[in-house]
């Protein structure tokens, strides 16, 4: 049994790939696939992502605005609606906020707007007891840096498709966050990223999609979906000398552990 910790189900192409979600989830279950996270990245994407999971129990969510998602028109002076973030997050469904953090990488314009939206989003985690989906990039000291300041480690998380140093790992580490392992360790050009993966206790790590990008070796160049978690996990299982269903029974008990509010 594997979980793919973070997947944008909303934004899987259902005109040709997939017939509706039950194709996916489906596709997903015969490569040994049971859960997965469906990763929120507008509080205006949410409601219509919110409707595509219902009834689906092996499906969770997270609810969050992502630093790559500045839309003016809404943002205007605000960093973040924060009722309507609390509103959303407080269903039950969901079980962790997020996706958020810091992108100076892409969006070094918006670094102020990010930089109150990533406090607030961790104030809120903090609030409904609830971990964090973190996302960061080209932004490693500040992100630490905020974390430690508001107190992520009162609820956690997770750095989500990381790609960053060892170091920026063990700081995350200590502070009671979780690694996630995306396709891009597959990739030939990875090999810094291997090397880290390989440092990191199993404990501690959990592998993803991110679908429907990054798809993994050997599926590159089409569109990534949950079920390629198969290929990631394997991967990661020979890199770190292990069998699959130990890397599978490890990284499915860390997801849950992670995201208690989350019922198998």
């Amino acid at each position: 049994m594997l979980v793919d910790s973070h997947c944008h189900l909303d934004r899987l192409d259902y005109t040709k790939k997939h017939t509706d979600l039950d194709d996916v989830v489906n596709k997903a279950k015969s490569a040994g696939i049971d859960y997965m996270m469906s990763v929120c990245v507008t509080l205006k994407d949410y409601p219509a992502m919110a409707e595509l999971i219902k009834g689906y129990d092996q499906v969770f969510s997270s609810c969050g605005v992502h630093p790559l998602y500045y839309d003016e028109k809404i943002a205007g002076d605000q960093s973040i609606d924060e009722a309507l973030l609390l509103e959303y997050a407080s269903d039950d469904k969901v079980v962790a906020i997020g996706e958020t953090g810091l992108d100076f990488f892409y969006a070094p314009e918006t670094k102020e707007w990010q930089i109150e939206c990533f406090r607030k989003q961790i104030r809120i985690a903090k609030q409904l007891n609830k971990p964090l989906i973190i996302h960061t990039r080209n932004a490693r000291q500040e992100t630490l840096d905020i974390m430690r300041e508001e107190g992520a480690d009162q609820v956690g998380g997770v750095l989500h498709c990381f790609t960053e140093s060892i170091e920026m790992a063990e700081e995350a580490m200590k502070m009671g966050f979780y690694i996630s392992v995306s396709g891009i360790v597959t990739f030939k050009n990875a090999k810094e990223l291997q090397a880290v993966i390989k440092e990191i206790p199993l404990d501690r790590l959990l592998v993803e999609t991110d679908s429907p990008y990054l798809a993994p070796i050997p599926h590159r160049g089409q569109e990534n979906e949950p079920a390629f978690t198969a290929d990631v996990a394997m991967f990661v299982a020979n890199l770190k000398g292990v069998s699959i269903e130990e890397l599978a029974r490890v990284t499915t008990d860390n997801f849950f552990t992670l995201f208690s509010q989350a019922k198998q």
